[in-house]
Formats: C-alpha cells, sequence, structure tokens
C-alpha cells in the first residue's frame, strides 16, 4: 500500500493546494473534480490545514484526497486520522521514511539527488516527488536520472508552469506534475471557483 504508484496515475497535474480559510476547502475541491482534476495535495503549511483536509475526505467523495509538506511523523499520523489518503512529503530522512512506510496509505516521498533516489528505491518505493524541480535542475535532470535508474516514476513539484508542465510529461519517467497554478490565493481570496475549474480542465487535457 506504500507505493504511490497508483496516485501518480490519477492525473497530468497534482494541484498543491495551500488553503488559509477551511470553509474555502470543499467548494475548492469540488471545482478541480469539475475541471477534470480528481486529486489534490494539500500542504500542511497553515494551523488549520488538517481541519481542510478533513472537510474534503468528508465532503467530496470524488477527490483522492492526500497531504503534502509532511515534515515529522507526527504530521503524518496526524494527517492520516484526518483522513489523508495519501501523505507527501517533501524531502525525506531514514527516520521519517520508515515511519510513513508503517502507515496504510501511499507515500510520496520527496528527493533531489541520485542518492537520496537510491536511498528510497532501498526502501522498496520506485514513486517519488522530484522537488524543488526547477532549481533543482529541471527536465534535464530528470531525463540524466532515467538513463540509470529508469523504472523510478517521478512527481516533479516546484516552479512548474502550464507553459513548462510538458517539457516534464514528456519524459518517460515522469508520470504527472504537481502545480500550485491551479488554485491561484487571488482566484481562492475571491471564491471565483468557476476560474479554478478552467485552469483544471486545462490541466486535464496536458494528459491527452
Amino acid at each position: 500500500m506504500a507505493d504511490a504508484s497508483g496516485v501518480l496515475r490519477v492525473s497530468p497535474v497534482i494541484p498543491v493546494v495551500t488553503i488559509d480559510d477551511p470553509q474555502d476547502a470543499v467548494p475548492l475541491a469540488r471545482a478541480l473534480v469539475d475541471g477534470g482534476v480528481k486529486i489534490i495535495e494539500l500542504t500542511l503549511r497553515t494551523d488549520s490545514a488538517l481541519t481542510s483536509l478533513k472537510l474534503i475526505a468528508q465532503e467530496v467523495p470524488d477527490i483522492l484526497v492526500g497531504a503534502g509538506t509532511i515534515l515529522t511523523p507526527g504530521q503524518a499520523d496526524a494527517a492520516v486520522q484526518a483522513g489523508a489518503s495519501f501523505l507527501v512529503s517533501p524531502g525525506v530522512t531514514p527516520a521519517l521514511l520508515t515511519h510513513m512506510l508503517s502507515l496504510d496509505v501511499p507515500v510520496l516521498p520527496g528527493v533531489a539527488t541520485v542518492g537520496e533516489v537510491m536511498a528510497v528505491l532501498e526502501a522498496g518505493l520506485d514513486a517519488m516527488k522530484f522537488f524543488p524541480a526547477g532549481p533543482a535542475g529541471g527536465p534535464s535532470y530528470l531525463a540524466a536520472i532515467g538513463a540509470p535508474i529508469p523504472h523510478v516514476r517521478f512527481c516533479p513539484t516546484g516552479g512548474i508552469s502550464p507553459g513548462t508542465a510538458p517539457d516534464y510529461l514528456k519524459l518517460p519517467n515522469v508520470a504527472c506534475v504537481g502545480g500550485s497554478w491551479l488554485t491561484p490565493a487571488d482566484a481562492v481570496a475571491a471564491k471565483d471557483w468557476g476560474r479554478i475549474t478552467s485552469l483544471a480542465g486545462g490541466a486535464a487535457a496536458l494528459g491527452r
């Protein structure tokens, strides 16, 4: 159950979302579903993030909701208790990885170097988050990793836009990308759910 390969096949783009007001959580998730994106990585960067995660898990059954920015074992536990269907970390330590693997949900650990990729492989996972994708080397770096380690599948995240996403998605070792552009802060503040649905539709089309 720990491997996240199935998670990476849900959508060509996984929205990486930070929600300040839990009242926005359900309409935002529904807007993504309406646009054809049925997955969300909700970052644990706000005090109310777990509340938002729980609301989405309970009220929007059509979306796969994961918890992102997992930094500690305690956060991983709390996220699973709140209803997270998968866990995403920006990086990984042996202790954090071991703990996340003890939980009954798929795990997408963050990596940025070949050594980190190999360490996660040793733990039995071949689906990983590549973060921060842009600063860490972009598509050319992932293409280079694919030569000696072709069986790992990545979800690059960090600095990716609608313009650069296709450069990643054309790589054989990239299953999807993570992006924050689907839920712009100004659209969320204005509760412009129609705009988010439109952006989600454009993201879903990247896989066609």
